[in-house]
């Protein structure tokens, strides 16, 4: 098995999958025919699907860490921080 990470740090919305299936049940029960082609993109709004994805370096992540106010980053600590970055923005 290959080991590639993503090129850029990148965090996409957590409801993506979510969004995806509601897509493809609307297309599903869409009552009228589909004509052949890419019709079925007027059923379901794609911006729904995945329209929020932000970019954080490990460094800025590790610099709001530092700083947070709150309890719950105040009981991480920094190889946690390290790894929950590297699951959601480095890892594919």
């Amino acid at each position: 098995m290959s080991r590639s990470y993503k090129k850029t740090p990148v965090c996409k919305d957590e409801a993506t999958r979510f969004t995806k299936r509601l897509a493809s049940k609307a297309v599903r029960r869409y009552k009228d025919t589909l004509s052949n082609g890419k019709h079925y993109r007027k059923v379901f709004c794609s911006w729904i699907i995945c329209d929020y994805r932000f970019y954080e370096p490990l460094q800025k992540a590790i610099h709001d860490w530092e700083k947070s106010p709150y309890e719950w980053a105040k009981k991480m600590t920094k190889k946690d921080l390290i790894n929950s970055w590297s699951k959601a923005h480095y890892r594919k």
